[in-house]
């Protein structure tokens, strides 16, 4: 599409970045929006197809692919992927056992999920940006006699900050789920307010209380906000930069050649990115459980 002549760069580049969004129009009926003024009139009633597709797609070939391993595993010489995938769970294991102090028998199997599922959303912004969406387009042309340029398809999860946002609530919730269990509403509220400033003192203490309270608040609403933006930032920038190169290909070939190293070393630098980007959404998220194990007495 990136030498398509009915569209010009700016055109390109907005529609990789629209989402197939569904939802209700202001006149009440329900469809696919045609283009970004729609998807925004559809508000809150709205859904991003292709996210969902691609999230839910690839959450399940995890599940089928370690089930089928740990099905098939063998005792005597194991095969190369029951090697890759126990690889994999040592490695996660042993993050776990580095960083959480508390006992959860959830908090591994989470951080494994959340690893392997952040890796192949990411995973997916090594794929050729014009193939799916390409694909995508010429079946809503053929089948449902649409305009190829109205299709929207993205094909990476983790670009869209209502995906990466999702994910960190998620994480947060438990998280102030397991804080409430471990310390009880006094002590979650203790925690709140009774630092990081503190005094013997009782009337400078009921000083301190509103501005721990402040600081502390904030801290915590920090905490999905800086999870979801960090995975989504680094990934839109990413995708950002193949969009840019798959641009190339429209200025001759000697421009579509130089594109073309410029697209494989940023794509074989790319693979750093999405692994690193994966570890840190799971780091961080058995950081902040441990967090919601700490009582008082260990801050």
């Amino acid at each position: 599409m990136s030498g398509d002549t009915q569209q010009t760069a700016a055109e390109y580049i907005k529609h990789h970045l629209q989402n197939m969004t569904y939802g209700k129009f202001p006149d009440g009926h329900w469809g696919l929006a045609h283009d970004a003024a729609e998807a925004k009139a559809m508000g809150f009633m709205a859904i991003h197809v292709d996210t969902m597709f691609w999230s839910i797609f690839l959450g399940a070939l995890f599940l089928f692919l370690f089930k089928k391993v740990a099905n098939t595993a063998t005792a005597g010489v194991p095969g190369g992927m029951q090697n890759f995938v126990e690889m994999i769970v040592e490695f996660v294991d042993s993050s776990v056992k580095g960083t959480f102090s508390g006992r959860n028998p959830y908090v591994a199997p989470m951080a494994l999920t959340i690893f392997v599922w952040v890796f192949l959303i990411n995973f997916m912004d090594l794929m050729p940006v014009d193939w799916l969406p390409g694909v995508a387009g010429w079946i809503g042309h053929n089948l449902f006699g649409m305009d190829p340029h109205h299709v929207y398809f993205k094909v990476v999860p983790s670009t869209d900050p209502n995906a990466t946002f999702g994910m960190a609530l998620a994480v947060f919730m438990l998280t102030l789920y397991y804080s409430f269990k471990q310390k009880g509403m006094i002590g979650f509220v203790g925690e709140l307010t009774l630092h990081p400033f503190s005094s013997d003192n009782k009337v400078l203490q009921l000083v301190f209380i509103p501005i721990n309270f402040v600081l502390e608040f904030v801290a915590l609403l920090a905490k999905p906000l800086s999870l979801s933006l960090r995975l989504y930032g680094n990934m839109f920038a990413g995708e950002m930069i193949f969009i840019l190169i798959a641009l190339m290909y429209g200025g001759g070939w000697l421009v579509g050649a130089f594109g073309g190293f410029l697209q494989l070393g940023w794509a074989i630098f790319h693979i750093l990115i999405i692994t690193l980007q994966a570890y840190i959404f799971m780091t961080l998220t058995i950081v902040y459980m441990d967090l919601a194990y700490q009582t008082n007495e260990d801050h």
